[in-house]
């Protein structure tokens, strides 16, 4: 049955009901009236009032990468306390079927609603008769990865949406063992999810939770200043963004605890911000957010500039080039830090790991070192399970350096051994890029790129899989597909994940996946190309270039939703 907007448009009794009964049950009067006044934009008859509701009601937040991640605002598929409050009785639900007091350790970031998510939670955990620990302040997420062990917890979870735009947050949950979630885990938190009848059934104690003081923050700059050799040389200037995120102190307390000048920061950038006023988007990796850095740096000269996300789980280091400055790929990043690794001695037993989408360089340098190599899909929730992990990365900016540490990605720990190999280098009179010469040169040029599209409508995302499934490329700018693999049905080696994967007969690679955490397509392409000679470096450089270039429009076309 349907009501009769004043305008005359209908709307369904079932969506309003369920949006009256929703903001009836909200805890947050900002939320219950954001969704009282959308109710009444829908009785009014506004089009788009209707549409933003049914989106809104489009299912509660699933459970994506380690957790829940979306935009902020009313509703069951925003982020806010109803949302957050029955997640927290789902996980409490599973822990309680493993043990008797469920024992979880609670962080956050700056963002908007992060202190009310991390207090929501705790309370929902002390009510049930668990034991809920908040850390101190806001802090960077590998922090919460590495209290989890620290303290023996039995679940950790950090309100965080990472690299995000300002307008979403996100809630993280680990494992006791300080690894991300995975399936079943993250399905069984689900179930739990849905049983959650109403808010107002959950109950919330309004005290009893404990607050870490500073020793959980020293435990942390103990361990991973450890990551760095004592002998080494420290002569080296580091300017340092956290991109209005909460890395700074942190970063700030790490270096000068490992021996470092603690490195110059960037004006405007260093204090938290939910709203990251100075980028149009808080990730290293998109164009422009560095640029204020990069302006500090000709200014100043460092040998190094180094972002953290704002959460500071990822890196991102420029170096100088050319006269100006060079921000270095994932994948750059990746092979430098392993190098250093390699170099120093990989304990027998233990192995290294990089992502599916991430350069296969990696795998080349373990088989020439007789280092054990995995390959993984994407994400730490897989990385950081590799047995034996000494090392691993994704190209996405993130390194774990330190596993039994932190065991997930550490932008900090990572900050530090990046900053101990441009020392040693810069005592040599070398540098980081000459280090990737002498790994192309030996190994050959392995370039990398990545594209991604992006959608407004999610659906969008089951069509362009959908369509690449059913009519495959034949080849790719002139160069065959000697192999396409559906990464749905498992490689044999890899569980099922919605990807696929081209290997052309000149060795190029391209992986086409939706994002986990972000509405969008992601393409990544990889063109290898062999170094006769160290005078031929240049141009094979340029050569895997011009291919990647062609590749990439290619793909476009491919991807594009015109």
């Amino acid at each position: 049955m349907l009501e009769t907007g004043r305008h005359g448009t209908a709307v369904a009794d079932d969506l309003v009901e369920a949006a009256r009964e929703w903001a009836a049950d909200d805890p947050d009067p900002e939320t219950r009236a954001e969704m009282e006044s959308l109710v009444l934009a829908v009785e009014g008859g506004d089009p788009a009032a209707r549409a933003d509701l049914t989106d809104r009601f489009g299912g509660l937040l699933q459970f994506g990468t380690a957790g829940l991640r979306g935009a902020l605002g009313a509703g069951p598929h925003r982020m806010n306390r109803a949302v957050v409050i029955r997640a927290a009785a789902g996980l409490v639900a599973h822990l309680e079927e493993v043990t008797d007091t469920p024992f979880v350790v609670i962080g956050r970031d700056a963002r908007h609603k992060s202190e009310a998510f991390a207090t929501d939670t705790a309370a929902v955990v002390t009510a049930a008769g668990g034991r809920a620990v908040l850390l101190p302040e806001p802090l960077p997420t590998p922090v919460l990865a590495f209290a989890v062990r620290h303290l023996g917890a039995d679940a950790g979870v950090m309100v965080t949406a990472s690299h995000n735009p300002p307008q979403d947050n996100g809630y993280k949950v680990y494992l006791g063992d300080g690894s991300q979630i995975v399936p079943p885990v993250d399905g069984q938190i689900a179930a739990q999810i849905e049983r959650v009848a109403s808010v107002a059934s959950v109950p919330r104690a309004e005290s009893g939770w404990e607050l870490l003081g500073e020793e959980i923050v020293e435990a942390y700059l103990e361990a991973i200043s450890a990551v760095v050799a004592p002998d080494t040389p420290r002569d080296v200037t580091v300017l340092h963004t956290s991109l209005h995120g909460v890395g700074d102190r942190t970063v700030q307390r790490a270096f000068a605890r490992a021996g470092f000048p603690e490195p110059q920061r960037v004006t405007g950038q260093a204090d938290p911000d939910p709203d990251f006023p100075t980028v149009s988007f808080p990730n290293p990796e998109e164009d422009g957010a560095l640029d204020l850095a990069l302006t500090q740096a000709a200014q100043h000269s460092p040998d190094l500039v180094i972002a953290n996300d704002p959460d500071a789980d990822r890196c991102a280091v420029a170096v100088p080039s050319d006269g100006g400055w060079r921000l270095l790929r994932g994948d750059e990043l990746g092979v430098l830090l392993a190098s250093h690794l390699i170099m120093r001695g990989v304990p027998e037993g233990r192995r290294m790991a990089n992502s599916i989408v991430s350069s296969r360089l990696l795998a080349a340098m373990c088989a020439q070192s007789g280092v054990a190599h995995e390959e993984t899909l994407t994400g730490f929730k897989w990385i950081a399970r590799v047995p034996g992990l000494y090392y691993g990365y994704e190209e996405a900016l993130g390194y774990c350096v330190a596993p039994d540490i932190v065991r997930d990605k550490d932008g900090i720990s990572a900050a530090l051994l990046i900053a101990e190999l441009a020392a040693i280098l810069k005592a040599e009179g070398r540098s980081l890029l000459s280090v990737l010469d002498d790994l192309h040169t030996q190994l050959g040029v392995h370039a990398t790129d990545a594209f991604s599209v992006r959608v407004t409508d999610l659906a969008d995302l089951g069509l362009l899989m959908t369509r690449l499934r059913e009519d495959p490329p034949a080849q790719l700018a002139g160069s065959p597909v000697t192999r396409a693999d559906d990464l749905s049905l498992g490689d044999g080696r890899l569980p099922p994940t919605d990807g696929l994967r081209y290997l052309l007969a000149d060795a190029t690679r391209v992986i086409v996946r939706p994002s986990g955490t972000e509405p969008k397509l992601k393409v990544y392409l990889e063109a290898i190309e062999p170094v006769a000679e160290p005078a031929d470096l240049a141009s094979a450089r340029e050569r895997a270039a011009q291919r990647l270039g062609r590749v990439r429009a290619a793909m476009a076309a491919l991807t594009s939703l015109a």
